[in-house]
């Protein structure tokens, strides 16, 4: 056996410890999810509500009507930002690339709002479709601010152009909650990313378009990996790299379409995620999917986890949370890359 043979052979033992630790961290955090609030329930409370559910008992209700929805929320969306993120770093080669910097968390959210506030759309079966159209109209609005600026779609111009579209959706919804602040004001928890609220049927009508986008990601996670070698090499290799791009460019926008719908705008998941993933596992995106996927439920897991007890009986915004936890991870990567 050859250097080269036994070094993959480690690397792919070493994925697949990775993976199993994460399935288990998955489901341990999803059974603290149901157990831990302003009320505390034990192991044999939640496996009584499943396997006995009586609609008498306060306990169980809390558990099926309240704390699953919302833990089922956090695993898809934390899966969801995390795969979006790590696509989007692929695609463009930027390290800063994710649904928040490159406005597509604003364009979804600013979508949604119009839609709820306006037209008083609220139904699960259109929300996604609402997003998917907000998320594509401001990544094309970034693509295009960034291919007129000096130098064209450079990272550099792409991550500023989405922090600009960003602002600007942010400015104009900001104009309308004053403007009708008795319409507008449910939205205000939800616009800084919320799990709370939701119920099991929300999840059952988005969740399968997720399902969908999240198995696109993972059929074209091989090519992800050619494609972030540059256009030049992954068409010597016979790839379409247009078609590619429109391909993965679709499965950005419903993974994040849906996670807005979900629980509005939540941050950072898929900017630090993504490299996180590549620190411990490399950059073959066969690898990176799956694992960022699994990785970003246990972050959102346990992120809403600390921001439903951190002030308890209050309650921190789950997208805030993100925030403060993400930030100084964010930036400790940066340090660590660059020392």
């Amino acid at each position: 056996m050859n250097t080269s043979t036994l070094v993959l052979k480690q690397s792919s033992k070493k994925y697949q410890w990775a993976m199993a630790l994460l399935y288990c961290a998955v489901s341990v955090l999803f059974l603290a999810h149901l157990a831990i609030g302003a009320k505390a329930l034990t192991i044999e409370q939640l496996l009584a509500a499943f396997s006995a559910f009586d609609r008498n008992n306060f306990d169980h209700i809390i558990i099926w009507n309240i704390r699953l929805p919302r833990a089922l929320i956090a695993i898809s969306v934390g899966a969801s930002l995390a795969v979006a993120g790590a696509i989007m770093q692929g695609v463009t080669k930027n390290p800063l690339a994710s649904p928040s910097i490159l406005g597509l968390l604003a364009g979804a959210a600013f979508a949604i709002v119009v839609a709820l506030g306006w037209f008083g759309i609220d139904s699960p079966l259109y929300t996604p479709w609402i997003a998917a159209l907000g998320a594509s109209s401001a990544a094309l609005l970034v693509g295009f601010i960034a291919h007129a600026a000096p130098g064209g779609a450079t990272p550099h111009n792409l991550t500023l152009a989405g922090a600009a579209v960003s602002a600007f959706l942010a400015a104009i919804v900001t104009v309308f909650q004053l403007s009708n602040e008795d319409d507008f004001d449910d939205l205000r928890e939800w616009l800084s990313g919320s799990l709370a609220g939701n119920n099991i049927e929300v999840v059952i009508a988005i969740a399968p378009w997720m399902i969908l986008a999240m198995l696109a990601a993972i059929l074209l996670s091989n090519k992800i990996t050619l494609l972030a070698m540059g256009d030049e090499t992954a068409k010597g290799l016979g790839l379409s790299t247009t078609r590619l791009k429109i391909q993965l460019m679709l499965t950005v926008v419903m993974l994040t379409a849906c996670s807005v719908a979900m629980a509005g705008p939540v941050g950072f998941i898929g900017l630090v995620i993504p490299h996180i993933s590549r620190f411990f596992i490399g950059a073959d995106y066969r690898k990176v999917i799956p694992f960022s996927a699994l990785l970003g439920a246990c972050f959102l897991l346990g992120v809403d986890i600390i921001a439903r007890v951190v002030i308890s009986p209050a309650e921190i915004s789950t997208g805030i949370a993100t925030a403060i936890i993400g930030a100084p991870i964010f930036v400790y990567l940066i340090k660590a890359k660059l020392a």
